[in-house]
């Protein structure tokens, strides 16, 4: 029914089995029949695609996909190669430039993070054209609360990066005494003021990185 490729398929198969999945499933293959539907069926799970459980060093949480034309990729935060930087995105750049000198590239590609083993994961997969959280409460949130809590279950420490009060939310499902969590305001230009810009995400990423051992991730995204 699902097919990832890595390591997730057998950690979330019985996920796929239950029913608020398999009434999940049925409503969006209506929805994908009836309205246009983002991200195309075959990116939904792109960020689990990209990033396999055994790699995941970081998860940064957003919350439903980006609901314009040929936004949506299927990672949080990311949009295709030939479309605008959405704003929410334009200050993760100037944060990246703030805090590690990052330039800021020319598009909104963020593959080469998922690469590196930072998990960018929604909260919600799937939305409707022009309507934000329009898919908000069908039952994804239950899929990836679960990948949460997978996530929280193994002894190798996880980076949890919350921006926002809806990712914020999530804190109760990690145990802090095994992980790590780095809180802050949304990168949205409505809270990015409010506590993002100057939040040094980053860098603190890469130094808990160094601290057990691992490699930092190359935040640059290259221009196209």
């Amino acid at each position: 029914m699902v097919n990832i490729g890595n390591d997730w398929d057998e950690l979330l198969g019985d996920e796929f089995k239950k029913d608020y999945y398999l009434k999940l499933r049925k409503f969006l293959i209506d929805e994908y029949k009836t309205n246009t539907i983002y991200p195309n069926p075959y990116k939904i799970f792109e960020a689990l695609k990209l990033t396999s459980y055994k790699d995941t060093k970081v998860l940064i949480l957003g919350q439903d996909p980006y609901h314009e034309e040929r936004q949506a990729n299927g990672l949080a935060f990311s949009v295709e190669s030939d479309v605008a930087i959405p704003p929410s995105l334009r200050n993760i750049y100037k944060e990246l430039n703030s805090d590690l000198g990052c330039y800021i590239p020319n598009n909104g590609v963020l593959t080469s993070w998922a690469q590196q083993g930072v998990l960018l994961l929604n909260t919600v997969l799937t939305v409707r054209a022009h309507q934000a959280n329009s898919h908000k409460n069908i039952g994804w949130e239950i899929l990836t609360d679960k990948i949460i809590e997978i996530l929280n279950q193994r002894e190798d420490p996880v980076i949890f990066v919350l921006w926002g009060a809806n990712a914020r939310k999530k804190n109760i499902l990690i145990n802090t005494q095994k992980h790590f969590i780095l809180e802050s305001p949304h990168p949205s230009p409505l809270s990015a003021n409010r506590g993002f810009f100057g939040c040094k995400h980053f860098s603190k990423i890469n130094n808990i990185l160094a601290e057990n051992n691992k490699n930092a991730i190359n935040w640059q995204i290259k221009n196209l």
